[in-house]
């Protein structure tokens, strides 16, 4: 899921927060993710039936070097195994695979990995039948990406490029994508923009979104939206509310008009709890619907421990 309501943009030169460190010595230091969720659920749609789901299932591996002078070389395994643990396929499944090197606020790196549109948007549910946002629907992540990220005191700018890998196995499109974002006191604006050849000789395709969040205090309040030529628009509103200093309650509302056909809206409303004395564990219940013609409102209920 993709947050910028209350997440911070975390430097792909610096690893997360809450990893754990496995070794820091001699320049080198070694960080350990892990994210795994366990749920509970029923989804929205017609004659849907509850089952255990996996989401996320992830081991992810973190490594730089200090080659002084403002330099840092990096690099980022990751493994998933969500669809394993559903019996959709056998062993991991690699999420992530990159190298790169930052200097000062400036990283570059390339391999499998996010594209700049995958910064972008909004939504705060923790599953959703209808796509996060029109670059979700396109594609965020590829094989032989190159990426640009700068990092500002109140700004965050990235550029990346999907090549298209002609004959290669990995060759599946071309994406070109842009995005930024700042603070201006407790207002975070965003911009993104994507141009995308699906496939060799296809016609491409220009997707753009602009997204907005307050934070007033009592609660965070954010909209964002998003359009592919020719094919639809979609805008997301949401609001994060704090109930208590362990708990999050968030409500929000999807709606996707396509170019053809009849648009659709989908809501949503969770609830999250986080231990006081840990808050990397975490407890969460989720109600959800559609106006879809035929489609049963769905739920959920889980718990995330991540480090």
């Amino acid at each position: 899921m993709k947050k910028l309501l209350l997440a911070v943009a975390v430097s792909v030169a610096a690893g997360s927060a809450s990893a754990a460190t496995i070794y820091e010595g001699n320049g080198l230091t070694y960080k350990l993710n892990g994210d795994l969720q366990v749920q509970f659920r029923k989804e929205v749609g017609n004659d849907e039936h509850a089952d255990i789901e996996f989401d996320d299932l992830e081991l992810k591996n973190y490594i730089s070097y200090d080659l002084g002078n403002d330099m840092t070389a990096f690099g980022r395994v990751d493994f998933g195994f969500k669809d394993a643990a559903e019996d959709k396929q056998d062993g991991s499944k690699l999420e992530e695979a990159y190298v790169g090197m930052s200097f000062g606020h400036t990283s570059v790196s390339f391999g499998k990995r996010g594209l700049a549109s995958d910064e972008f948007g909004i939504e705060e549910a923790v599953e959703l039948t209808l796509d996060e946002d029109r670059f979700d629907a396109m594609g965020t992540d590829g094989d032989d990406v190159i990426r640009l990220d700068v990092e500002l005191e109140n700004t965050y700018i990235v550029a990346s490029y999907e090549m298209e890998a002609e004959g290669e196995s990995s060759e599946n499109g071309e994406y070109f994508d842009l995005f930024a974002s700042t603070d201006i006191g407790a207002l975070t604006l965003a911009a993104a923009y994507q141009n995308v050849t699906e496939s060799i000789g296809a016609d491409d395709f220009d997707t753009w979104g602009v997204s907005a969040s307050y934070d007033a205090g009592f609660a965070t309040l954010a909209a964002d939206y998003s359009t592919t030529d020719d094919i639809a628009d979609q805008y997301n509103v949401a609001a994060v509310f704090a109930a208590a200093a362990t708990t999050d309650i968030a409500v929000g509302l999807v709606n996707v008009d396509p170019d053809n056909g009849d648009d659709v809206n989908e809501w949503y409303a969770n609830v999250t709890y986080k231990f006081p004395t840990q808050k990397n564990v975490r407890l969460f219940a989720e109600i959800a619907d559609s106006d879809e013609e035929g489609a049963d409102m769905g739920y959920l209920a889980g718990m995330r421990v991540k480090f």
